[in-house]
């Protein structure tokens, strides 16, 4: 299926040509949306006037600081103010954000550190527990083999396994002696002049990179997708749209600002409409129905466990709720149930659901509003103006709509590729434009796409294809299964067969034979798991997937 690619269809204007860059857009939002709450974190509140002065003058300390246009600044800490502060002002300054995964140890971050050759380090000190600054200290304190753009970097860098990274910043107001806290960070900038961070950033244009973001790393070493302001903005334009967000939502952002749901379907899109962030920086149940009574919250997207768990909480109506009106999900099945829960017991007017992925900027499908509830839960919509969706089978050739294949996208969405990395990007992106996902999917004759699964998860089953996500979706509609994962497992006789991991639902008794005999009832044989382990939680990574490689390894 295929949009005008000039024309944004069904959806409002192009954020690339309005705004440019991202720093154009937090100047407009300064400038139309001043005395309205941008960002509410805990007891601080500020007006996107005083967002906008804070953004000016983070960058101001990182042009004093030898941030050049181009330069990449690495960002690792968890949702708040000062991220939100921190990341806009490194790329008003001209730089590539890098954020860092927030569940990574010390040595994976260090990596990233490394092969990205970050100049300038954002850090949070202590998070769930960890401190972040010993892990990173203990991690590259070795001695690392590579160079640096230009020659050895401007001053000695705080840590000798990354040598490129010059300054390293305490998102604190302590610090050790070789790093640097916020505060101070901030005040080396008050020399620079306003008009030097303006030209700074008036320096970029849409097809300069904004970001690189680097993939969850479930499975394989994580590489970073290269992703331009132009992109940027035009994406999440459409997905403001599509969504319908507006001038006075509240937003409670607990999808990890680490991540494009987070980052572009949060900060960004709010800065394009002037709603109001509630960062969160982890979830919580009982935190965020606190949030959403407390601060009015109407729009929270999340992946659909978040939503469940929200659902099914015992204390859920000691809560007021009644201000939420908009939910976009993703990641993963969508239960039909959970549609029907969310509009039926929450009065919640419009649940979407989407597909992307960090090489497409994030976002390649996205139902619209009006769609049938059964349309939104069993397919993650249409493809989004100024791009395709094609289906493809083992040669390449488009399949049919109805036939299950690997799933092609191609359009302005198409990261530049990984960043510094020819070779994986020519695996992933073909010469004529096209991304290749890794993801299983179908299209229906409306053009509407049901991804079933990744390539690598699907396991075969005497001769059958067996799609993980499919028997997953079958599985969530027992009455007692709140949360579930298969993999494939080998058997003597059929070569591979199924394995459920099951989260029972607060209360149920369910049995393995209990599921495996219903399971039978309700699906074709093959589908059926032989083996139901019960667990009181999945393992999922920070973007809300499952870590079915973990699931393997037990």
């Amino acid at each position: 299926m295929r949009d005008d690619v000039d024309v944004c269809g069904d959806v409002g204007g192009r954020g690339d040509v309005e705004w440019g860059t991202v720093p154009g857009l937090v100047r407009s939002a300064a400038r139309r949306f001043g005395g309205v709450e941008a960002v509410v974190d805990g007891r601080t509140r500020v007006s996107y006037a005083e967002l906008g002065a804070r953004v000016e003058r983070a960058a101001a300390a990182c042009v004093a600081n030898g941030v050049r246009v181009g330069d990449r600044v690495a960002l690792w800490a968890p949702n708040s103010l000062d991220w939100i502060v921190s990341a806009l002002g490194a790329v008003s300054a001209g730089a590539v954000l890098v954020p860092l995964n927030t569940r990574f140890k010390g040595g994976e971050a260090v990596d990233v550190l490394v092969r990205s050759r970050a100049k300038l380090l954002f850090i949070t000190g202590t998070f769930l527990g960890t401190s972040y600054v010993a892990s990173l200290r203990r991690a590259a304190g070795g001695t690392v083999v590579g160079e640096c753009e230009g020659g050895p970097p401007a001053r000695p860098g705080p840590l000798p396994g990354a040598p490129c990274l010059e300054q390293v910043v305490v998102l604190s107001d302590d610090a050790p002696a070789d790093f640097r806290t916020w505060k101070d960070f901030l005040a080396s900038g008050d020399g620079v002049g306003e008009g030097v961070v303006r030209e700074r950033s008036e320096a970029l244009t849409g097809d300069s990179p904004s970001d690189i973001i680097f993939t969850s790393g479930t499975t394989g070493r994580p590489k970073g997708a290269v992703i331009t302001h132009a992109q940027t903005l035009r994406a999440y334009e459409v997905w403001s749209e599509l969504a319908g967000l507006r001038q006075g939502d509240r937003y409670l952002i607990v999808n990890p600002f680490f991540h494009t749901f987070g980052y572009k379907a949060g900060v960004i899109a709010c800065l394009m409409r002037g709603a109001t962030m509630i960062p969160q920086p982890v979830f919580n149940v009982e935190t965020a129905m606190a949030n959403v009574a407390a601060e009015r919250v109407s729009v929270l997207p999340g992946p659909p466990t978040l939503h469940q768990s929200l659902l099914d909480h015992p204390a859920r109506d000691d809560y007021d709720l009644s201000a939420l009106r908009l939910v976009v999900t993703g990641a993963a099945v969508v239960p039909l149930q959970l549609v029907e829960r969310l509009r039926a017991e929450l009065r919640v007017d419009t649940v979407l659901t989407a597909y992307g992925l960090s090489e497409a900027s994030g976002i390649v499908t996205m139902c619209r509003r009006g769609d049938e509830p059964s349309v939104i839960a069993s397919t993650s919509g249409r493809a989004i103006p100024g791009t395709e969706v094609r289906v493809v089978g083992p040669s390449g050739k488009a399949l049919p709509p109805g036939s299950p294949g690997e799933v092609l996208v191609r359009g302005f969405n198409v990261m530049r590729g990984y960043f510094e990395d020819p070779a994986e990007t020519a695996r992933a992106v073909t010469a004529d434009g096209w991304l290749r996902t890794g993801d299983v999917g179908v299209l229906d004759h409306d053009g509407n796409l049901r991804i079933t699964d990744r390539i690598k998860d699907m396991f075969i089953v005497g001769g059958f294809n067996a799609y993980p996500a499919e028997i997953e979706q079958l599985l969530g509609l027992h009455p007692d299964v709140a949360d579930v994962a298969v993999i494939g497992v080998p058997d003597a006789r059929l070569g591979e067969v199924g394995k459920a991991y099951v989260v029972r639902r607060p209360g149920a008794t369910l049995t393995s034979d209990d599921l495996i005999a219903w399971s039978r009832r309700e699906m074709a044989n093959y589908k059926v798991p032989r083996a139901v382990d019960f667990v009181g939680e999945l393992p999922r990574n920070a973007s809300g997937k499952v870590v079915k490689g973990e699931l393997r390894g037990r």
